[in-house]
């Protein structure tokens, strides 16, 4: 919350924090018996798959530990190949690139953009569990297959990390749309936090096996996005291992529901909507969310990019401006399906069924709207709406408590209500 915009007496506030360990692990853990020295050869083609903008894994670190120990292997550089995960996001700019990878790497590495629409530069690998894989092709062609990752809260997968960067970030189209279409998503499995019977986790764990992928190095972010625990090993050995330690970090109970809360969103997330509105459907649709049924979500984040510029972004942003409203669209996207991106559309409108959502201080306020939400300018303005919109929806009196529940960090917390 800004605290230059104070909030009504009569709400009474509960802050949902993640817990920072009172030690973190910033050398790398290895996990497992294999190392990075037993896999790699000199002579090999490598690939590095890392992640793109819109998650604030430090990559700089990761990946310039993977290639300093693959130089010490007797790897050349020119036979290493980078690639950024973008899935369906829009490519990297050079300024990101930097950003993520450092000058030094970016000056002395071949770095390439995913790019799931192009046939050309994919590879398919069948289907498993009726979902198809299909991946990019210089996942396939090379030697040796490494990633990077950061592990936190994620609504399909339960928590990211592992071998989602390659499986879903180099997925072809296909991969994707299946991946995120309806069936998947209303599965009782696919939620937040959820490991055991996911069925989005458990392609993407078998996926990781059948595209070769070996060896990743992950890691769990504090608040601050600097790095607590770092692991490496076999994908799914090391997801396994920082999940455990994740659910210390980021679950955190809350003892009654509440009629407002607030849902922080900062960095790379906020740039769009696409982005940040996940942290309104994570804080909404999580697994015993404290929120009561109507309870208005202020959302604070400048989206500068709008809906967002990738393909994803924009199918998103069209599958909610021609919907007359969100029940309508939930029942067209079940009807019909949806293409990959257009998912968060139809997790986002699942969300705003059950919750207003006021985004405040957005740079393009007329897209807000346009996605059935509301737009305010300042926190003072969306805390003054969200209040009325409460009171209306629990019949309240103007001076009648109201239970609120700020959460700062929202992608990297989990509210978990304690009572029945």
């Amino acid at each position: 919350m800004n605290d230059d915009a104070p909030l009504p007496p009569s709400w009474r506030v509960t802050r949902a924090m993640s817990h920072t360990p009172a030690m973190s692990h910033t050398t790398t853990i290895h996990v497992g018996d294999r190392r990075l020295t037993d896999l790699a050869r000199p002579g090999m083609r490598v690939t590095i798959v890392f992640t793109d903008a819109t998650r604030a894994c430090p990559d700089q670190h990761l990946v310039g530990g993977l290639l300093n120990e693959l130089e010490a292997c007797g790897i050349a550089p020119e036979h290493i190949t980078l690639i950024c995960a973008t899935g369906l996001h829009r490519p990297s700019t050079p300024a990101e690139r930097l950003a993520k990878l450092g000058p030094a790497i970016v000056a002395r590495y071949y770095i390439v953009d995913h790019n799931a629409l192009d046939p050309d530069g994919l590879v398919d690998l069948g289907v498993i569990n009726g979902i198809p894989l299909v991946v990019n092709r210089q996942c396939i062609e090379c030697d040796l297959l490494l990633a990077t990752g950061v592990v936190e809260p994620h609504q399909y997968a339960g928590y990211s990390g592992g071998a989602k960067t390659v499986v879903i970030g180099c997925g072809g189209e296909a991969t994707i749309s299946a991946t995120h279409g309806p069936v998947m998503l209303d599965h009782a499995g696919t939620r937040l936090g959820s490991i055991e019977g996911n069925p989005f986790q458990a392609f993407v764990r078998a996926g990781g096996e059948r595209i070769g992928l070996r060896y990743v190095v992950n890691t769990i972010l504090d608040e601050t996005g600097e790095p607590l625990i770092i692991a490496a090993g076999p994908p799914v050995a090391v997801h396994d291992y920082l999940v455990a330690q994740a659910r210390t970090i980021y679950e955190t109970p809350v003892n009654h529901p509440v009629h407002v809360a607030c849902a922080g969103v900062e960095g790379p997330k906020a740039v769009n909507l696409y982005q940040a509105s996940r942290a309104a459907t994570y804080l909404a649709l999580a697994e015993r969310t404290p929120l009561l049924p109507g309870a208005p979500i202020l959302l604070p984040a400048p989206i500068p990019e709008g809906a967002g510029e990738g393909a994803g972004e924009r199918r998103f942003f069209e599958a909610l401006a021609r919907a007359p409203s969100p029940h309508h669209l939930l029942e067209d996207l079940r009807q019909t399906g949806f293409p990959a991106g257009a998912q968060r559309a139809y997790i986002l409108a699942q969300t705003l069924v059950r919750h207003p959502i006021i985004v405040v201080g957005a740079q393009h306020p007329d897209v807000v709207r346009a996605c059935h939400m509301h737009a305010a300018p300042d926190m003072a303005t969306g805390i003054a709406l969200a209040d009325r919109l409460a009171r209306e929806a629990f019949s309240l009196a103007p001076d009648a408590p109201l239970e609120f529940l700020d959460v700062p960090h929202a992608l990297l917390t989990m509210p978990r209500l304690t009572v029945p």
